[in-house]
């Protein structure tokens, strides 16, 4: 199915033009918060996403940074946007999961842009706070309750007409462990919201407001028409696939995740029927985390040019049991659902696809982000926070990937030197894990090995996957290695919390990507 380049009263170039311009817009977002930005978190491992919404709260550009971020944002925003009142220079603040969010450590803040009297769009970041007040460091707990995951922000004005609601920013900043470094952190969300604010304001100075909304409905319809035919080389018919959760870290195991895709010409429809009801662990996910596991799939099959707008996503249709993991009823506990849940929707996805379409989807990758919460809540205070990398799954054009993010999460690791100088911590080994990675005529790629020596008494927590059921290989590829959690050599669950004293080592061995193909293959490790 071919594209046409028609888009109304502008030509290709204008709009290729337009959609550049609109993007780095969040692309000058991004490069303000991360030099502002005073937490390793935010400015060492980049776990934050910009966006630009239009009037309304549709998606209209992004910068590429996190997929679970976005894509979460895409799907709620209208709701977020819809339900207040806006003047020039207000600034929104939310992370309540059940409002738009994804979980508490994930904070968005959202402005408003006016020309002239006129509501034209709305700027967001989303940044990943170490502290959010949660009772365990890293406010990353094995968690039972939303209560007990920190600090619940409903959509609530930071900032009203341009001036900042100090009280309210005490009472967020209060109770955080560190809070000169709490305080700067959103003040590097605040400025990077003036940043966009100001950008897209200019921008739309420039063209006019009603040129500006006839470019954004032509870059939706453009987007749309990509989309359409990306999903109209799928053969029609329908396609299921069930994988498993690990756990949820309070005695549930082998959870399961079902999702058929019902695909017709130019459009798919993922029902969610058949998995697991919420429970009582963290591993629950509302439906905003699910859309953008869906939603990123599907982008992927998209051409690189295919704007990052709410265009892209009209074809796709989303449908899950009300109280299920994957669209859980509050208050339940979300904290892991944004990150390894959101993770194993997505080869739940791409396994329905691999059926379909088996010459273009590989093998699952490493399928966990390996959380790491630690800190101190006694003595001097600190929270720390990170995600590990692992294998790729290998696919039909290549071998997998070594020792990286994939997937939902697109953020860095902390580098050594600047984790060692901010915590009471000591790196001992930070090494590929060879031969993790399934064998096959392409091998997955191998995870990697990250060893934490404690300099200090530790609380420490644990959210991991892929510690039970291993990532699955494709046309005959062998699964990649399980991951290990270890202290001082001994095994430790998947989902897990302890004290650590100082001496003591705790190492993350993480899970290798599936093979794809049959063929002679690497040692698997002990």
């Amino acid at each position: 199915m071919k594209v046409s380049a028609n888009i109304g009263s502008m030509d290709a170039i204008q709009l290729s033009v337009f959609a550049s311009r609109i993007a780095a817009v969040c692309d000058e977002m991004g490069a303000m918060l991360r030099r502002v930005a005073l937490s390793p978190n935010i400015k060492d491992r980049l776990d934050f996403s910009c966006a630009v919404f239009d009037a309304g709260g549709e998606l209209c550009a992004q910068a590429a940074h996190i997929p679970v971020h976005l894509g979460s944002m895409a799907y709620a925003m209208a709701g977020i946007v819809g339900q207040l009142q806006w003047r020039r220079g207000d600034m929104v603040m939310v992370n309540d999961p059940f409002l738009g969010g994804t979980h508490l450590p994930d904070v968005t803040l959202i402005a408003p842009v006016f020309s002239g009297e006129q509501l034209v769009g709305f700027v967001a970041n989303r940044a990943h706070h170490a502290d959010i007040g949660a009772s365990s460091p890293g406010s990353m707990p094995i968690s039972t309750h939303l209560d007990e995951e920190g600090v619940i922000i409903p959509p609530s004005y930071l900032l009203r007409g341009g001036a900042l609601d100090q009280d309210f920013l005490d009472a967020i900043v209060g109770a955080t462990g560190n809070a000169a470094q709490s305080r700067g952190d959103f003040a590097a969300q605040v400025s990077a919201n003036r940043t966009g604010v100001a950008r897209l304001a200019a921008l739309v100075e420039g063209m006019g407001a009603a040129p500006f909304e006839q470019a954004l409905l032509a870059l939706n319809d453009y987007a749309e028409r990509l989309a359409a035919s990306a999903l109209a080389e799928l053969p029609a018919g329908e396609y299921s696939f069930e994988d498993l959760m690990d756990d949820d870290g309070l005695g549930h195991e082998n959870i399961p995740i079902r999702a058929r895709l019902t695909v017709t010409e130019g459009t798919v429809a993922v029902d969610f029927t058949g998995t697991a009801d919420q429970v009582a662990g963290n591993i629950n996910c509302p439906l905003s985390v699910a859309a953008a596991a869906v939603y990123y799939v599907f982008r992927c099959l998209m051409p690189s040019q295919t704007p990052a707008c709410a265009g892209s996503f009209r074809r796709i249709q989303l449908q899950a049991p009300e109280g299920c993991l994957v669209n859980a009823r509050r208050p339940a506990a979300v904290a892991a659902g944004n990150v390894e849940t959101s993770t194993r929707i997505v080869d739940v996805i791409m396994g329905a696809l691999a059926q379909a379409i088996p010459e273009r989807i590989p093998a699952a990758s490493h399928g966990s982000m390996n959380n790491v919460a630690m800190g101190a809540r006694e003595g001097l205070r600190w929270d720390y926070y990170e995600t590990l990398g692992g294998g790729m799954g290998a696919g039909p054009q290549g071998g997998g990937l070594s020792a990286l993010q994939t997937h939902m999460t697109n953020t860095l690791n902390t580098p050594v030197e600047s984790l060692e100088m901010h915590y009471p911590l000591r790196i001992r080994r930070y090494q590929i894990r060879r031969g993790s990675g399934g064998e096959g005529a392409r091998p997955g790629g191998d995870g990697l090995v990250r060893e934490f020596e404690f300099l200090r008494p530790t609380r420490v927590t644990l959210l991991t996957e892929r510690r039970r059921h291993a990532p699955w290989g494709l046309n005959g590829g062998a699964a990649g290695a399980c991951g290990v959690n270890q202290l001082d050599g001994q095994p430790l669950p998947a989902k897990h919390s302890f004290q650590a004293q100082p001496g003591q080592r705790l190492t993350l061995a993480t899970p290798g990507g599936g093979g794809w193909g049959s063929g002679d293959g690497r040692d698997k490790p002990l």
